[in-house]
């Protein structure tokens, strides 16, 4: 199984390649992009400025593609929104008609319309369905073999029997699958959020929430506005008190601190589920990255390159289980289990 993990910043395929990263996905949103549209009609569900999530100008992606003709690690290119107005269609084409002239290839997409665009305008390159697109079945597998996708990503919420079946039925032998094993564990299906991640905007799947039962007698919502009131009165005790705390607070933050806070897979992990994963099929392993700390994310292929050796070692899954425990967790387990 080969390691895929994401890319913030062209400053960072270096290190993730010396991490032992296989391949780099990264998003690509140029100045033009941003101008006309803004965050309101995202191009790959990252419409960040503040900090390094995608590569933001043209210039960059030749960089990379220069250091890839060195590294000879490749990278594929997300343009992995639910849907796009059909204005932008062309905009997008030929966009990755200029990324394919200076030598990219692999673009992973997850509108089904951009895909039957760029057949009918006879645009040549390699498709990674997004998990965006939530190939569900073995069913939804037939329907998209027919757009002569590469590889498959399945999304967040497949459990690993789904993926065999899917794996296992398709009639198209040879392709790739790739699963999510690192980072970004969400309680959403990407197909069915049509949230934004921007500057602009908390992210909706980082707000905090509370589920609880309504008795059968709250028709007008009064217990509902009273939890309401109650969520936003303790959220303002945590502010005032954060204040209160600001210089333990840069403690915190400090580079020693942060080094010292780093938990494998604090934020999703598939670590101990990697035998049943390669039994099941699947061929790439995600690591979700755009937007980490490089260290962190340095930490992590490591890691999981050391999962990955061990696995090649121990044939039963509830050794290799405990070997990994054993290894690399240091009883730091975050149990944020993907499957």
């Amino acid at each position: 199984m080969k390691i895929v993990a994401g890319l913030g910043c062209i400053d960072d395929y270096i290190t993730l390649v010396k991490a032992g990263t296989d391949e780099v996905f990264c998003g690509y949103v140029p100045y033009e992009w941003n101008k006309k549209y803004s965050s309101v009609f995202p191009l790959n569900r990252r419409e960040v400025l503040y900090y390094n999530i995608q590569i933001g100008s043209f210039e960059d992606m030749k960089i990379l593609r220069k250091m890839v003709d060195v590294y000879k690690v490749p990278v594929s290119i997300t343009f992995n929104y639910l849907y796009y107005l059909e204005e932008q269609y062309e905009m997008i084409a030929n966009m990755i008609k200029n990324l394919i002239d200076i030598g990219f290839r692999d673009f992973i997409i997850a509108d089904i319309a951009l895909i039957l665009y760029l057949k009918e305008k006879d645009i040549q390159c390699s498709i990674h369905l997004s998990g965006e697109c939530a190939e569900l079945n073995q069913l939804s597998i037939d329907f998209f073999n027919k757009l002569n996708i590469s590889r498959y990503i399945f999304h967040r919420k497949n459990t690993i029997e789904d993926m065999s079946s899917c794996i296992s039925n398709n009639k198209v032998k040879n392709l790739q699958y790739e699963a999510f094993i690192l980072n970004e564990r969400c309680h959403y299906t990407g197909a069915f959020c049509n949230s934004l991640h921007c500057d602009e905007l908390i992210h909706l799947c980082k707000m905090p929430y509370q589920l609880s039962k309504l008795s059968a007698q709250a028709n007008n919502f009064k217990e509902v506005d009273s939890k309401l009131e109650f969520y936003y009165k303790e959220l303002e005790n945590q502010e005032n008190e954060e204040d209160l705390n600001t210089e333990d607070r840069e403690c915190v933050e400090s580079g020693e601190e942060i080094a010292e806070s780093y938990v494998l897979g604090s934020t999703g992990c598939g670590l101990c589920s990697l035998r049943k994963l390669k039994e099941a099929g699947i061929t790439h392993l995600k690591v979700v990255g755009r937007g980490n700390s490089i260290e962190n994310m340095e930490k992590d292929v490591r890691n999981l390159k050391r999962a990955i050796d061990i696995l090649s070692d121990i044939e039963d899954s509830k050794a290799y289980e405990d070997k990994v425990k054993d290894k690399l967790f240091n009883d730091k387990c975050s149990g944020q289990c993907y499957y």
